[in-house]
């Protein structure tokens, strides 16, 4: 197998017996090492074919990696398994500033493709914190959200066109780049989202848009959800569509955030129930600030808002979401630490929220909860921190927090994926029906099971 290997990438781009070892399965455990057979470093996306048609052939497994941001271990990887990693597929094929696209390989990191649209006087709207590591193949595969999702949509809406192996190596080649296409079944859509399970993304098409020449932010502290609600629907139609980010963080995430001086320069007084960032862009330099200006001072005028701050610089507008962007200092004061990623319809999260907090803080081993998230789309994040990890009080504290989903048609994950966390709790969000569906659709390209095997069910 390794001889094979070493014929298809090269010898230097097989790395096994020990060197394996100075890899690692996700950036935040650097200091575990991978157990695997062999990581594999393709340089196209022939070589990627060759690679799957030979584990086809041997019926070995194959876990992909990308940017290792993943949170719901779906690049975790057993001793078993061998392990492709796509960096060396790291470059921009095309910018096409008429068609407004960009094509990708899949091991270019997400923020390169947003600075080479920059510099071409165009926009890629994918906005979340991993974007200096996430790889681009892994941004499709597990359809990344962001900040911008209200406005601009999850990753699915960006893409245009797919090149993916098949578990079996055949290439599926479609990088269209026009935005209307209905001729048959959309199939690009069977592998964006689907988490390295139906196939590996090599190239990518993606949407730009004019770049914005304005973008200011405000930070407000409102007394009610009902008021948070209000001033998103008062927003959206004083902005309209410069309106492109709409955030919330509940009284206690916001005070961890901001508890250091350097964090806290541009806040506000941390008394408040919700704390809400406010993000517009645009094109009209002048009228585009005074239109901000007057719908935060409306805002205030009608009772929405308590109090708030503006900002306008570069400098200025990036230091008040690095509150809402960094969440380290959510976790950095605890040992241990649970992440939570749900979709509750709007008119029940105050409610629903206020309930898994109260039953979350109500257990002697959780330390704190932490609240916030993508208020327009119905995205909402906790990190609950506490003592230990004893496996019966994490299935607690899941169970508190999955508890009410179903009966909400909610879903057990917004934009994290289910990968091999989460799929004890799939049965929340997808009926039996769309469970066997799923199964029938990763049988009939994965019919062995060798592509990032286990994951989502």
């Amino acid at each position: 197998m390794i001889d094979a290997l070493k014929n298809i990438v090269g010898s230097k781009n097989v790395l096994y017996d020990g060197l394996e070892k100075s890899r690692i399965a996700h950036i935040w455990d650097t200091d575990m090492p991978l157990r695997t057979k062999g990581v594999i470093l393709p340089k196209t996306t022939l070589e990627v074919s060759k690679i799957l048609q030979l584990c086809y052939e041997k019926n070995e497994e194959i876990i992909v990696h990308g940017g290792l941001t993943n949170l719901v271990g779906g690049t975790l990887v057993e001793p078993h398994q061998w392990v492709i990693s796509l960096e060396k597929m790291n470059a921009i094929e095309d910018l096409d500033e008429s068609a407004k696209t960009v094509t990708a390989q899949s091991g270019v990191i997400l923020e390169h493709i947003i600075a080479a649209a920059h510099e071409k006087g165009l926009f890629l709207p994918l906005q979340f914190g991993a974007r200096g590591s996430a790889q681009i193949g892994g941004v499709v595969s597990t359809n990344a959200g962001g900040m911008r999702v209200f406005r601009y949509g999850m990753t699915r809406s960006l893409v245009l066109g797919l090149e993916v192996v098949l578990p079996s190596g055949a290439i599926i080649s479609s990088l269209k780049k026009i935005l209307k296409d209905n001729s048959g079944y959309d199939l690009k859509q069977l592998f964006i989202g689907s988490e390295g399970t139906l196939g590996v993304v090599t190239k990518v098409c993606l949407r730009l848009f004019e770049s914005p020449t304005t973008r200011y932010a405000a930070l407000v502290a409102v007394q009610t959800f009902d008021d948070v609600i209000r001033l998103l629907r008062f927003m959206e139609k004083q902005l309209s569509g410069n309106l492109t980010a709409f955030e919330l963080m509940w009284k206690t995430a916001y005070n961890a955030a901001t508890a250091t001086k350097q964090q806290s320069a541009s806040t506000l007084s941390k008394d408040f129930p919700f704390y809400v960032f406010i993000e517009s862009m645009g094109y009209q330099l002048g009228e585009d600030y005074e239109k901000f200006e007057y719908a935060i001072t409306a805002a205030i005028e009608k009772g929405l808002v308590a109090d708030g701050v503006m900002t306008q610089s570069a400098q200025e507008v990036n230091s008040l979401w690095m509150i809402r962007e960094d969440t380290r200092a959510l976790t950095q004061p605890y040992a241990f630490s649970q992440h939570f990623d749900i979709s509750l319809p709007i008119g029940v999260m105050d409610k629903e929220i206020a309930t898994i907090v109260k039953h979350l803080n109500a257990l002697p081993y959780v330390q704190n909860v932490f609240p916030f998230g993508h208020i327009a789309d119905g995205n909402i994040h906790l990190i609950v921190g506490k003592k230990d990890s004893i496996a019966a009080h994490t299935k607690q504290i899941n169970g508190i927090v999955y508890k009410n989903l179903r009966k909400h048609q909610g879903s057990v994950s917004a934009e994290h994926g289910i990968g091999l966390d989460k799929k004890a709790f799939l049965k929340t969000s997808k009926s039996d029906q769309e469970i066997a569906l799923m199964k029938t659709i990763k049988q009939s390209l994965d019919p062995k099971n060798l592509l990032n095997p286990g994951r989502i069910f």
